[in-house]
């Protein structure tokens, strides 16, 4: 997955995002905590807090593609996997609790082949 091919002139592309990973905007602004227009009205896409969750996402399941094989199961992973010592919170709801930061140090422990 290169994060690159999502980008446009407003900023990542949730069409784009959406028809990649198969599904749709709506269900992608449920994931991410955002609004249904959030990710439909224009005005809305290029907003901050849209394109941060956008931008969260991508970066993690950037992380996340190589090792689990493929980009449907890493969106899969980020919405569904309970990480352990998170209280069985999943990568998304930490994102839209404004922690993918913890997402992202957990995968540095997971992925140098540490411990969870």
């Amino acid at each position: 997955m290169r994060i690159q091919s999502f980008a446009t002139d407003i900023g990542f592309s949730p069409s784009l995002v959406s028809s990649r990973l198969k599904t749709t905007r709506t269900e992608i602004a449920g994931t991410l905590g955002l609004g249904r227009d959030a990710l439909s009205r224009a005005s809305r896409i290029g907003a901050p807090k849209t394109q941060m969750r956008l931008r969260q996402m991508l970066e993690i399941l950037n992380r996340v593609d190589a090792e689990l094989g493929s980009e449907l199961v890493a969106y899969a992973w980020f919405r569904s996997e309970p990480l352990p010592g998170f209280a069985g919170m999943t990568p998304c709801q930490l994102v839209r609790d404004g922690k993918a930061d913890m997402v992202h140090a957990y995968l540095d422990q997971v992925l140098d082949g540490g411990y969870a």
